[in-house]
């Protein structure tokens, strides 16, 4: 079956709020085996949106609208649905009844535009709203479902899980389950063309490339009457992606994050880490401290950003930072040797770049960055060159770092666990 999301309100479309609604939506929808070819955004209009909700119809079994369904004159969704739909509208006793008992509880007195949300499409199948005051809506017509739901995120969601996914999994039969291969160390393009051929030949399962900041992931999905079976297709694809990719698949988890397959390899080889950082500014640390266990293996995190900084805190030469500048391969060594030497890690990871928009040069470019990893000792520096914003520039330096600081400890031990 197919599904189409409709999201209302002007606010998206003057980009006040982000539409994280849709994206919730969309992967929900395509966990359910649901396939969406649309997604559309509409202002308060309810010309505009009729029209949208007719094409959407045209096109897919399942509709789904979330947002308008306030008690203002602008909320137009529920009102629009009933008349494209051919339907009356009726207080439901039911919800007026909830509306007042919300207000109850909070010792407030309703307004007489908050019954306009006890107002509901003849015929239609009402969801009780946990967290507000407006009721989920289903319309059912032929062979058309029209679900209606509320814009808060903290509506929505709740509302969707408790209510929405179970109805839509008796729409649509049969199961979908997918399983990510996470890649680091190598480019969207490479990847695609190691994998090339096992993506021209796909039907079931399907293999999906999505690129992240210094990552690549590769999503598998199966479809199958019941998920032993769906897992059974999945298995395959994933072992021989595994075998192709090699270290550079740091999991295989959906929920395993590059900081905490790295925290893990860390733990794994009961090794101790530190970070230096110039332009990245406690970023890297920041990643690495938001994984729950990492204060066994995280000693310290030294922001050095000014040369005296780097020269007092870490022992950098002041004859380095004078011939070679504080962005240059010398100094990102010795940034990590002295992280290594004053926390006495085993284990020391050092940036330091040029995040921009100002100091770049046509030698020294903004996005430069020199990443330099210590493993016990042993010290390896890599040269890059991003590009973008400079909050984008930041946030590639720590990922690149992230993967630096694994494939160096990959070098040295063996012990590797996947999650």
């Amino acid at each position: 079956m197919t599904v189409e999301l409709i999201s209302v309100g002007t606010e998206i479309l003057l980009g006040n709020i982000v539409n994280t609604n849709a994206a919730y939506l969309a992967e929900q929808c395509a966990g359910l085996g649901l396939s969406c070819f649309y997604q559309t955004v509409v202002g308060d209009n309810e010309g505009r949106l009729a029209q949208t909700l007719q094409t959407a119809l045209g096109r897919a079994d399942i509709v789904i609208l979330s947002g308008g369904l306030g008690p203002t004159q602008d909320d137009l969704t529920k009102e629009t649905a009933a008349k494209v739909l051919g339907r009356e509208l009726r207080m439901d006793a039911h919800s007026r009844e909830r509306i007042q008992e919300f207000f109850n509880r909070r010792k407030m007195q309703p307004t007489d535009n908050n019954w306009k949300q006890a107002m509901v499409p003849e015929g239609a199948i009402v969801i009780d709203n946990d967290n507000g005051t407006a009721p989920g809506i289903i319309i059912e017509a032929a062979d058309k479902r029209v679900i209606l739901l509320p814009g808060p995120p903290g509506e929505l969601i709740p509302m969707f899980e408790t209510a929405i996914r179970p109805y839509l999994s008796e729409a649509e039969p049969g199961v979908i389950y997918s399983q990510t291969v996470k890649l680091c160390g190598i480019g969207e393009s490479k990847a695609e063309t190691i994998a090339a051929d096992l993506i021209a030949s796909q039907e079931n399962p399907t293999i999906a490339p999505y690129a992240k900041t210094g990552e690549v992931h590769l999503r598998v999905t199966a479809r199958a009457s019941v998920e032993k079976e769906a897992r059974k297709l999945v298995k395959p694809v994933v072992k021989e992606l595994k075998n192709r990719f090699g270290m550079n698949v740091y999991t295989t988890d959906e929920n395993v994050t590059l900081e905490q397959a790295v925290v893990d390899l860390l733990l794994a080889n009961r090794l101790t880490v530190t970070t230096a950082e110039s332009c990245t500014g406690g970023l890297l640390s920041a990643r690495l401290t938001n994984v729950p266990g990492v204060s066994e293996v995280f000693k310290s995190g030294h922001v050095t950003y000014s040369n005296k900084a780097k020269h007092k805190l870490l022992g950098v030469k002041k004859p380095s930072l004078d011939k070679h500048g504080a962005v240059s391969e010398s100094v990102a060594k010795e940034m990590a040797k002295g992280a290594a030497v004053s926390s006495k890690a085993d284990v020391a990871v050092a940036v330091t770049g040029i995040a921009g928009p100002d100091g770049g040069s046509v030698v020294k470019p903004v996005g430069l960055v020199y990443i330099a990893c210590s493993v016990r000792g042993k010290v390896k520096v890599k040269e890059y060159n991003f590009s973008g914003n400079r909050s984008r520039i930041r946030e590639s330096s720590v990922t690149a770092a992230l993967t630096l600081m694994r494939q160096c400890i990959l070098e040295y031990y063996s012990e590797v666990t996947f999650r």
